[in-house]
């Protein structure tokens, strides 16, 4: 077995990590350069930090007139629509405004809860019903003043799509990618014969692994209410909003989703982290082969739980 390539960027807020194998390490490392490139550029156009960005160029202006974008930027925002009219809108691109209200997109933690007012405000200003996509025309127009695109659920999803398809243009047969470990990405098998092997943590011990997948042509996300918090007397509020509540998510802790899309697997892992694990079944019936798990506590100090479909996937490392 040949010495693997591994390369590695960072962009979107975190290190993306690439390693392939093949018989001409001076080709993998071009095909890979090439493919981080590819991550890069999209970081440029997705990122509403940016000013010179097209999210943030729509964000500022799409109120007042449509603004014309790249066709594949409007192609991807019909499909975010769709998957979040699949989930009922657990997953909304257009949190952006719950998010500000909450203060997450601050530098400092916030110190205190935003006002009722306010978060009706954010919430009239959430939902695709008002993004409208000119596919002729490829341009997007907001149907009010406040709504904002931000696609921090997604975007390593969509990165890591480009740059598979990226390295399988330029014949690379077997790689591994990830993106701050919660967005991967298998490429045919692993040097073993099986699928890339992907583990789950605990949500409170990152020493332990709840489960392990195995990625084959299939992409995998973890979504997790850890991560960025902050405390007002005595209750630990998370970064994931539920955009439905307009509050964020405090049923499960962690929710793992494995689809063949890792567009589709951001969105998905974000949708069941919000609706909990009894939206298993029905993520199972619309999604056909999807592998699953769900972790929570009924307790603040119980003992985690964990739910998954097919039952016990992830347990024998499948």
């Amino acid at each position: 077995m040949p010495e693997p390539v591994m390369l590695s960027c960072v962009a979107m807020a975190c290190r993306f990590e690439l390693v392939m194998y093949g018989p001409d390490p001076t080709h993998l490392r071009a095909a890979g350069e090439e493919a981080l490139s590819e991550i890069e550029r999209l970081d440029a156009q997705l990122s509403p930090f940016r000013p010179e960005s097209e999210i943030a160029d729509i964000n500022a202006r799409a109120h007042r007139a449509p603004v014309k974008v790249d066709p594949r930027l409007v192609r991807f925002l019909k499909r975010l629509a769709q998957l979040s009219e699949e989930t009922g809108g657990a997953f909304d691109p257009t949190v952006g405004p719950l998010m500000r209200v909450w203060g997450f997109r601050n530098p400092a933690p916030p110190q205190s809860l935003p006002s009722a007012a306010d978060l009706e405000d954010a919430l009239r200003a959430t939902g695709m019903r008002n993004v409208l996509l000119d596919e002729d025309e490829f341009a997007v127009s907001f149907a009010r003043p406040g709504v904002i695109l931000d696609l921090g659920a997604v975007g390593k999803g969509m990165a890591i799509e480009r740059a598979v398809a990226s390295l399988r243009e330029n014949g690379v047969a077997q790689a591994f990618i990830h993106g701050g470990t919660s967005t991967a990405y298998g490429i045919d098998a692993a040097p073993d014969g099986a699928g890339w092997p992907v583990e789950v943590r605990d949500p409170s011990d990152s020493e332990h692994a709840i489960a392990t997948f195995r990625l084959r042509d299939a992409a995998m996300s973890v979504s997790a209410v850890h991560g960025r918090t902050f405390e007002v007397e005595g209750v630990t509020y998370g970064h994931v909003i539920d955009p439905r509540s307009g509050k964020p998510v405090c049923g499960a802790l962690l929710a793992a989703v494995v689809t063949e899309s890792a567009v589709d697997s951001d969105a998905l892992s974000t949708a069941l982290l919000t609706l909990g694990p009894e939206w298993l079944p029905e993520l199972a019936k619309r999604r056909p082969g999807v592998r699953a798990l769900v972790a929570w506590r009924d307790e603040e100090n119980g003992p985690l739980r964990v739910a998954s479909w097919p039952e016990g996937v992830g347990r024998e490392g499948a």
